[in-house]
């Protein structure tokens, strides 16, 4: 899966990345939230630890058709589709369904709550990259 973007340097995408001021700003109500590491769907882990140092962590998270991912919090990540698919979030704000496609990616300044689950046919596969620090 990871050979998708090795044209774009997975290495030098999360270099530049860990080099992104980011400060994780959680709302009260994250504090009671697990983050998407801890979160799964019905007691299962949805989501893997690739990599984790003083700089950034970095998660696969895998969703088959009619899977989702408990409400959890999100730190300020870059996010990755590796695999496309058909998700409903719901947030504080209401919900929406999106037609993920692979080789779409996002920055995200943290998320004080969501969840969502796949209603499409296809399994999702994301990559997230959290930056740990702020650039020196």
């Amino acid at each position: 899966m990871l050979g998708q973007i090795s044209a774009i340097g997975l290495c030098g995408i999360l270099s530049v990345l860990a080099a992104v001021p980011a400060i994780a700003v959680a709302a009260p109500e994250a504090a009671n939230l697990p983050d998407p590491l801890q979160a799964g769907w019905k007691g299962q882990h949805v989501c893997e630890l690739l990599k984790d140092n003083t700089q950034m962590r970095v998660l696969r998270c895998t969703f088959p058709p009619g899977w989702g991912h408990e409400r959890h919090f999100h730190a300020p990540h870059w996010g990755y589709i590796l695999q496309g698919s058909t998700m409903r979030i719901t947030t504080a704000s209401g919900t929406v369904v999106r037609e993920l496609k692979a080789g779409d990616s996002w920055w995200s300044d943290g998320i004080d709550w969501h969840e969502g689950v796949n209603i499409g046919t296809t399994t999702g596969v994301y990559l997230i990259v959290e930056p740990k620090h702020l650039a020196g």
